[in-house]
């Protein structure tokens, strides 16, 4: 039923408490393809400019409110925009290194997948990450997306906004949405 299946996955322990899961369903339902990604979100560069005051003090760039961190600004909604680099080379490198961390973590995960017996594929994806996540099972005829939610509610899901709950909300694929081990139930 269920032959091939996506696991997004983000770097944190958190997203790995799924991997027991998949584990499960890919050996009961005989599964064909379990492919790993992991979504590296755009680098959006500036007009460089001069911000007064320290790192960590909150400012209005771009029409989003942010806070300096370093060199880099960080807007509230995690998109990460620094001074234009100077070259091409530069943002380049940078990007590289972005999908490097990701590729080296997916294989990790890969290899202790394969050596249980399953077929493992990986892919780094550059996007918004439910939107890339939404079109990679679309494209790739996913039959059942496995991700980890935080278990968040009220005020904190509203603020922080939820990657799964916008992969669910935004694909016909089945969604399995496994909690956060330790996760508090609440409304």
């Amino acid at each position: 039923m269920y032959s091939k299946i996506l696991v997004p996955l983000d770097g944190s322990k958190l997203a790995e408490c799924v991997l027991p899961h998949v584990e499960a369903i890919a050996s009961g339902c005989s599964t064909q393809q379990i492919t790993l990604v992991s979504v590296t979100e755009k680098i959006h560069f500036k007009e460089p400019i001069n911000l007064p005051g320290e790192a960590g003090e909150a400012y209005q760039v771009m029409g989003q409110t942010g806070i300096m961190a370093g060199q880099m600004y960080v807007s509230m909604s995690g998109t990460v925009m620094a001074d234009r680099p100077s070259t091409q080379t530069t943002w380049q490198r940078e990007a590289g290194k972005l999908f490097n961390q990701a590729d080296k973590y997916l294989d990790r995960i890969q290899r202790s997948l394969i050596k249980k017996g399953l077929s493992v594929e990986t892919s780094v994806l550059l996007g918004n990450p439910a939107e890339a996540i939404v079109a990679f099972a679309a494209k790739n005829e996913m039959d059942l997306i496995i991700m980890a939610s935080h278990g968040r509610s009220g005020i904190s899901r509203w603020a922080s906004g939820s990657v799964t709950e916008k992969v669910f909300r935004s694909t016909c694929v089945p969604v399995l949405v496994v909690r956060a081990p330790g996760c508090i139930p609440g409304f």
